[in-house]
């Protein structure tokens, strides 16, 4: 699918609006969103689908920004969350409670309350604890919880470990092997309904085989579950699909992994759940940010930005890689430098060893493909406020997260009642 993201006579655009114009206004750092192409990549998912009946749940921990969020309700998305906060978002954004699924696996009893007291669609379930805590507490309330309980198929994502969720080894899910004398079990638990299958096996995964194999493996469990009489209705396929962060990389396509999911699960005559994060606002987000100093320790070269490891944290977090690209472009000589922050860590890197051409003081650069993961992983470290965030919708644009002030460091701090005296400690 395109990138909203593209050169014009030589300066980079998102859509039709000019980044150089939105750090101009706003400031660097900041996150800048295309309105456009997350609204492509929900239809192309949604769309797949045809009249299969379905459910394109956003996965809200990639991008949780409520303008984004409220963008994906008025399209009809459904939400997959995996905490009360994220359910507290999507329902400040106008998002419908039945269509939210809550993933994770250590939901608190106060998150259990505050979903059934919301009135969600259902609960993924990771652990035979999980689901006598939820029954107890939903017959206490004279209710009645959907559930579907994640299976761990022990199928490799061939992803980075962080974020591989499908093998044995993994805190996620329960053995596929046990999933029967489970639901057999769930019967018999007050305020239960097992009405579904759920299955995620990792995230950033290009190659969509391991997610077919796991599918399969679902498949299977189900219709032996519904031939035993379980009252199965829907099967939860998870997420997962990744994009492309380097040129070398190609980015599935969306509805060709739809459309092989389709012919798998179509006969079972249940209604399906996926839930998309990364691939839907990844490649539709930006970091921009301004170069700060140039400097070289012996024959290393450095490029310092005002953007840093609390900005975005996947480069340190998972060694990962993003295209770094300067928002004019000029003819100059390529330098091969290590792209940094202001952090005080070694560790505050956006790219090492990395080619580009050569960028001066003041000039900007976009850290490309950070959409997800991005902003939702930022943190105030060094007492760093945390940066705006924008929305594109066309040639407009607005800010939809101020910046944060130094204000926003302190609020909810109190300096309390103690002083020191001597060495000693006096109220």
């Amino acid at each position: 699918m395109e990138s909203p993201f593209s050169y014009r006579q030589k300066e980079l655009y998102c859509d039709d609006a000019p980044l150089r114009a939105i750090a101009s206004e706003c400031g660097t750092p900041c996150y800048v969103y295309s309105a456009r192409g997350i609204v492509a990549r929900y239809r192309a998912y949604d769309e797949a689908f045809g009249d299969l009946p379905h459910q394109v749940c956003y996965a809200v921990k990639a991008n949780s920004n409520l303008a984004i969020l409220r963008l994906l309700a008025q399209l009809g998305a459904g939400f997959d969350i995996v905490s009360a906060g994220e359910l507290y978002r999507v329902l400040q954004a106008g998002g419908d409670p039945e269509t939210v699924v809550f993933s994770g696996v250590g939901k608190t009893e106060a998150e259990i309350e505050y979903a059934l007291d919301r009135g969600i669609h259902s609960f993924n379930c990771e652990s035979e604890a999980e689901l006598e805590a939820l029954s107890s507490i939903a017959s206490r309330r004279n209710q009645v919880a959907q559930v579907s309980i994640r299976v761990n198929p022990d199928v490799d994502a061939s992803t980075h470990p962080y974020i591989s969720t499908g093998l044995k080894d993994n805190k996620f899910g329960i053995d596929i092997d046990e999933a029967g004398s489970i639901y057999d079990r769930v019967r018999s638990l007050p305020g239960l309904a097992a009405t579904g299958v759920s299955c995620h096996i990792g995230s950033q995964m290009l190659d969509p085989a391991p997610v077919m194999a796991a599918v399969e493996k679902v498949v299977t469990l189900a219709g032996q579950l519904i031939r035993d009489g379980a009252p199965i209705e829907h099967l939860d396929l998870g997420g997962g699909l990744g994009i492309a962060y380097t040129r070398e990389q190609r980015t599935p396509h969306i509805r060709h992994f739809i459309q092989e999911m389709r012919t798998k699960v179509r006969d079972l005559g249940l209604a399906v759940m996926i839930e998309p994060g990364r691939s839907i606002v990844g490649q539709c987000g930006v970091l921009l940010s301004s170069v700060v100093y140039r400097k070289r320790n012996g024959k290393k070269e450095f490029v310092i930005l005002d953007a840093a490891m609390n900005d975005l944290i996947r480069p340190s977090l998972y060694s990962a890689h993003h295209e770094i690209w300067p928002v004019i472009q000029k003819e100059a000589e390529m330098l091969t430098a290590d792209i940094v922050g202001p952090v005080c860590e070694t560790g505050d890197f956006l790219a090492r060893n990395r080619e580009l051409p050569t960028v001066e003081p003041g000039e900007l650069v976009s850290v490309m493909t950070a959409g997800a993961y991005g902003f939702v992983l930022s943190s105030n470290y060094n007492s760093r406020p945390r940066v705006a965030e924008v929305l594109v919708d066309g040639a407009e644009w607005r800010v939809v997260r101020k910046r944060e002030t130094f204000e926003d460091l302190v609020r909810g701090e109190e300096q309390g009642k103690f002083t020191a005296d001597d060495g000693n400690l006096t109220s």
